[in-house]
C-alpha cells in the first residue's frame, strides 16, 4: 500500500467516522413577582434586595389561573388593546398590562399555502402560556397593595391600537393617590419600548424598583431537543454570554432572596436576558449603560420558568415623578434585524443566535451566505456560490495538494522498484521512500489535507443551515422549497415529478428511499474516486467502493441545503483536481477507471490473485 493511498484512506475514514458518530448519536431533530425590596431610603440603588414576606401571596394570585379550553377563550378573559404593525399582530391584556398575544405576519408554520402564521406569545390559559409582565417592586413607604400586580386592571389613558406610529399609555392609581403610567411603543420590526412612570401625589416619600419579567409556563411543546441547538434561557451580562437549558434552570439551588431555584447575576452596565427557541426569542433589554440584576428562576410548583430584570431602587419624593424605560424584543431572530439592534447599542445581541463553539467559522460563513443571497435572491444558488467562494479561498492549499498527488503518481514506478528491492525489509523500504520524497520534494501527507479541511467547514455550514431562520422555508427550485429540511423527493414520487409526499422524515422508509440530492451526492463522490485507478489492495478497494454509497444513505436525512453544498463541493473538487493533475503531466483516465470498475475480476473464487 503506497503512502498516498494510506493518507487518502485515513482522511476519508476519519470523515466517515465523524459523520457516522454525529448521525447515530445525535439524529436530526403566570409568574411570580420578583424578589420584593426592603430599601432603607438612600438614593443609591446598588444595594442588595431582600425578600418581602408578602411576596409569596402575590405569586399565588398571579399564577393560579384555570386553563381555558382554547386560545380564543383565554384572550376573551380580559379586556385588550390591539397590536397591529406591518410585521406583528396581537394584543395587550389590560389585566396586568401583559404583552401576551403576539404573532408574526411574515412567518408561517409550514410551507403549505394558507398555513397559520407563527405565534410567539400566548396568554395565561393557553397550553403554553408565554408573556412579558412589567411592574414595580415596593420598598420603603409602599406595600404589595400599593403597586400594580399581575392581576391589576389598567385603564387606557391614550391610544386605541398599538402601531409603529401610535404608542399607547396605560394608567392605574393606587389608594394613596400614587399614579402609575406605562407607555408602550413598537418599531417596524420586533422591538417594544416600555416606559414606566410613577407620579407621587401621596404626600410621602416612597421607594420602588422597576422590573420586567418574561414568563414561560412549562417547556415549549415544539422543542427540538437537539444538542446542536440551544433552547432555553439566553442573555448577556457585561460581555459574558449566558446559555442555560431549561433542565439546568430547574436544577438551580434554592436562592434565599427569590424563594425558588434561581441564579442571580449582577450586571454592571450592559446586558439582556430572555428565552430563545429555534427561530424565535423573547428578551428583556434594559437601557445600555444601566445596572440591573438578571434573574433566571423556576417555580417547581407551577412549572413556570422566568427571566427577570430588576433595576435599581428609585426614591420618589412627594410631588415628584420617577421613570424607567426598557425594551422588549419578541420575534424572529433575523440576522440583519438583530445585527441592527446590536449596532444600535445592545451589546452582543447577535450572540442570541446560537453560532456554537465554531463561531469563528459559522459567523463569517453566514455573513458571506447572507451577502450572496442579497445579490442572487435564491438561497440554493447562494449555497453553491458560497461553495465556489470557499473553494477559491482554499485553492492555494488545494493546488499544492493536487500537485503533490500528481507527483506521487509520477513516482509510482520508482516506488514499485523500491518495494521489489527492499523485499520484506520494511525499514529499508521506508528509508528509501523518505529519501525519494526528499529528493523529489514531495509531501506524502499533503493529499489528505483538503479532505480533512472539509470536516470543520461541513459542520459549520450544517450549524448555519440548522440554526439560522434565513434558511427556514428557503426555496431553491422545483420541489426544493425548504432547504433546512431533508430532500422531499423519492423514487416513490418519481423524484418530485408526481405531486405525492415522500416517506415520513426519520422513518426507515425515508432512509432507504432517498431523494435525488443524496443520489447525486453518491455519484459525485464515486466520480471523484475515478480520478485514480482502484487500489490494488483488496481491503482498500472494498472501502473505496462502498464509501460513496454509505455516505449517500447517511446524508439522505440531512438538510437539503447541506447536501447541495456537498454536491457542489465534490463537483468543484473533481474539476480542480483533474485540471491541476493534467497541468503537472499526469492525465487521469476517468473513463478507463470507470470501465475497469465494472469488469469481472480475474481468477476463480477462493483463489489468490
Amino acid at each position: 500500500m503506497d503512502d498516498q493511498n494510506k493518507n487518502l484512506i485515513l482522511a476519508t475514514a476519519l470523515s466517515f467516522i465523524v459523520i457516522l458518530g454525529w448521525f447515530v448519536l445525535f439524529p436530526p431533530p403566570e409568574p411570580q413577582q420578583p424578589a420584593q425590596q426592603a430599601v432603607s431610603g438612600q438614593t443609591d440603588g446598588t444595594q442588595p434586595l431582600t425578600t418581602a414576606p408578602a411576596a409569596s401571596a402575590a405569586v399565588t394570585e398571579a399564577t393560579a389561573t384555570t386553563p381555558a379550553e382554547d386560545r380564543a377563550a383565554a384572550l376573551a378573559d380580559a379586556p385588550r388593546i390591539a397590536i397591529e404593525t406591518s410585521r406583528l399582530t396581537g394584543s395587550i391584556s389590560l389585566q396586568g398590562g401583559r404583552i401576551d398575544d403576539l404573532a408574526l405576519k411574515d412567518y408561517h408554520t409550514t410551507i403549505e399555502e394558507g398555513s397559520d402564521i407563527v405565534t410567539v406569545l400566548s396568554p395565561v390559559g393557553t397550553a403554553s402560556a408565554y408573556y412579558a409582565l412589567y411592574g414595580w417592586a415596593p420598598g420603603a413607604g409602599m406595600s404589595l397593595d400599593d403597586v400594580p400586580g399581575a392581576n391589576t386592571e389598567w385603564s387606557v389613558e391614550d391610544g386605541s391600537t398599538l402601531t409603529a406610529d401610535t404608542p399607547i399609555t396605560l394608567s392605574w392609581t393606587n389608594p394613596k393617590g400614587v399614579v402609575f403610567r406605562r407607555t408602550i411603543s413598537v418599531d417596524e420590526n420586533f422591538m417594544f419600548s416600555v416606559s414606566q412612570a410613577v407620579e407621587n401625589t401621596s404626600g410621602e416619600t416612597i421607594s420602588l424598583a422597576p422590573y420586567g419579567i418574561v414568563a414561560r409556563h412549562g417547556e415549549p411543546a415544539d422543542m427540538k431537543n437537539f444538542f446542536i441547538l440551544h433552547e432555553g434561557l439566553v442573555g448577556m451580562a457585561d460581555g459574558e454570554l449566558m446559555e442555560i437549558d431549561y433542565s439546568d434552570i430547574a436544577d438551580f439551588p434554592i436562592d434565599a432572596t427569590q424563594g425558588a431555584p434561581a441564579e442571580v447575576t449582577a450586571v454592571q452596565s450592559n446586558g439582556w436576558i430572555g428565552f430563545t427557541d429555534h427561530y424565535w426569542m423573547a428578551t428583556l433589554v434594559p437601557a445600555p449603560g444601566s445596572p440591573f440584576r438578571a434573574v433566571a428562576k423556576y417555580n417547581p410548583r407551577t412549572d413556570i420558568y422566568q427571566a427577570e430584570t430588576v433595576l435599581p431602587t428609585q426614591v420618589v419624593a412627594a410631588g415628584t415623578t420617577a421613570s424607567a424605560t426598557t425594551r422588549f424584543f419578541a420575534g424572529a431572530k433575523e440576522w440583519e434585524t438583530v445585527r441592527d439592534y446590536e449596532q444600535d447599542g445592545i451589546e452582543g445581541f447577535l450572540d442570541s443566535i446560537d453560532w456554537g463553539w465554531f463561531f469563528f467559522l459559522t459567523k463569517p460563513i453566514f455573513f458571506v451566505l447572507h451577502w450572496l443571497h442579497g445579490m442572487i435572491g435564491n438561497m440554493g444558488w447562494s449555497i453553491i456560490a458560497l461553495t465556489l467562494f470557499l473553494k477559491a479561498l482554499l485553492f492555494p492549499l488545494a493546488y499544492k495538494s493536487y500537485v503533490s498527488m500528481a507527483k506521487m503518481k509520477e513516482l509510482q514506478p520508482q516506488m514499485e522498484a523500491l518495494k521489489e528491492k527492499a523485499g520484506d525489509d520494511r525499514q529499508k523500504l521506508q528509508k528509501g521512500m523518505m529519501e525519494l520524497y526528499k529528493k523529489e520534494k514531495v509531501n506524502p501527507a499533503a493529499g489528505c489535507l483538503p479532505i480533512l479541511l472539509q470536516i470543520p467547514i461541513f459542520f459549520s455550514l450544517y450549524k448555519v443551515i440548522f440554526v439560522t431562520i434565513e434558511l427556514r422555508h428557503a426555496s431553491w427550485l422545483g420541489p426544493f422549497q425548504d432547504l433546512s429540511a431533508p430532500d422531499p423527493t423519492t423514487i416513490m414520487n418519481l423524484f418530485g415529478l408526481l405531486p405525492l409526499d415522500g416517506p415520513e422524515p426519520g422513518s426507515i422508509m425515508a432512509l432507504v428511499f432517498i431523494g435525488i440530492l443524496p443520489l447525486l451526492l453518491g455519484i459525485s463522490m464515486w466520480l471523484q474516486q475515478k480520478l485514480n485507478p482502484a487500489p490494488t489492495d483488496a481491503t482498500q478497494a472494498m472501502v473505496f467502493a462502498w464509501m460513496p454509497w454509505v455516505f449517500m444513505f447517511m446524508l439522505g436525512s440531512f438538510a437539503s441545503g447541506l447536501v447541495i453544498y456537498w454536491i457542489a463541493n465534490n463537483t468543484i473538487t473533481f474539476t480542480q483536481q483533474y485540471l491541476i493533475m493534467r497541468s503537472q503531466g499526469y492525465k487521469p483516465d476517468v473513463f478507463g477507471n470507470i470501465k475497469s470498475s465494472f469488469k469481472p475480476k480475474a481468477g476463480k473464487p477462493g483463489t489468490k490473485k
